[in-house]
């Protein structure tokens, strides 16, 4: 990210004292997470992607399953992607597992299977915005570059409290800045991963731990559970998803899905119009800034399937169908039955 300098965050002397005080407070707190015990390009970037949108807990079976099946660019890159998909199933936003996908494969067609060590070449890969960049260059090679996750930004509004809505063009280039003056000369990794552990273990959104903050007399914000300001949220759409149970000779028939976000997905048939009485399941999902009721009814077979409709046994189901996330729960809530 190229960052337009004004003038300076930080007053003289603070960034040398944050550095010093929030590497103690690390080497003492810092959690033991699997990716922070490695410094494999691959590994990295697969915790990574996987971390965006997603909390650490969530992570950590995901990542070590997911290395234990595809443990190197090379592997992922050979995978079809339907596998890939199923391998990701349960984290969401599929995109993800699609563009690290893409990456995979352009990291061994362009270099070799390595990844290169060059901040440029990491940000050109598909799904990889700045933060990814910048962390995937600080954990994997050590390198000073600044990474502003969600974390990350609210630690350095709080510290300098900076009222401007940090998702505005704005507040975001002057917390991008103030986390380039606070970078060290080299040694980047252990540098990022404190401010991140601060912002996820101190620091935290509504609560903040204020009184056992290592950096606390060094922190500038009189109210800091108002920080950091955001622009308006977009008012939550409303949307009601009804689809159909169809089963037949302990077969399930699903549909896969089309469009950016689920491509290549399966879900449980969508209903043209209500569905008649009353649903087997209900449930609610979120993506974006819609909130979505799914209810599930049953129907008879249909005497002629669509072409992206297909019958799958419940072996089937646990070995080649990747979900969105809503319709696994619907679907294993009606098998369990």
């Amino acid at each position: 990210m190229k960052i337009k300098t004004v003038e300076p965050s930080w007053a003289p002397n603070v960034p040398a004292q944050l550095r010093a005080a929030l590497a103690a407070w690390f080497g003492l707190n810092g959690r033991d997470l699997p990716w922070r015990r490695t410094r494999d390009p691959y590994a990295i970037m697969v915790s990574e992607f996987m971390l965006q949108q997603t909390q650490v807990i969530t992570v950590i079976d995901f990542f070590q399953r997911w290395l234990e099946r595809f443990p190197t660019f090379q592997a992922l890159a050979a995978a079809h992607e339907a596998q890939v998909l199923h391998a990701w199933q349960g984290l969401g936003y599929y995109s993800r597992a699609r563009n690290l996908h893409r990456a995979a494969q352009l990291v061994v067609s362009d270099h070799g299977g390595q990844l290169p060590d060059d901040l440029a070449a990491i940000a050109r890969l598909p799904g990889v915005g700045p933060y990814t960049a910048g962390a995937i260059s600080s954990f994997a090679f050590d390198r000073a570059t600044p990474a502003v996750d969600a974390n990350i930004a609210r630690v350095l509004a709080r510290l300098l409290d900076f009222n401007a809505p940090i998702d505005s063009t704005l507040g975001n280039a002057r917390i991008w800045q103030a986390a380039q003056e606070l970078l060290p000369k080299s040694h980047g990794c252990e540098h990022t991963s404190a401010l991140m552990e601060l912002g996820a273990l101190v620091c935290l959104p509504r609560r903040p731990k204020c009184g056992s903050c290592p950096v606390r007399e060094l922190c500038l914000a009189k109210t800091p559970e108002q920080l950091p300001v955001k622009k308006a949220r977009r008012q939550t759409v409303r949307l009601a998803e009804d689809c159909a149970w169809i089963v037949e000779d302990e077969r399930l028939l699903l549909q896969q899905q089309t469009g950016a976000r689920w491509r290549g997905l399966w879900k449980l048939p969508e209903l043209h119009g209500a569905g008649v009485g009353s649903p087997l399941v209900e449930l609610n999902y979120a993506f974006t800034h819609h909130r979505v009721t799914l209810k599930v009814f049953a129907q008879a077979v249909p005497e002629k399937l669509r072409p992206d409709q297909r019958w799958f046994t419940r072996v089937a189901l646990e070995e080649d169908a990747a979900f969105a996330s809503a319709h696994l729960r619907a679907v294993r809530a009606l098998l369990s039955t």
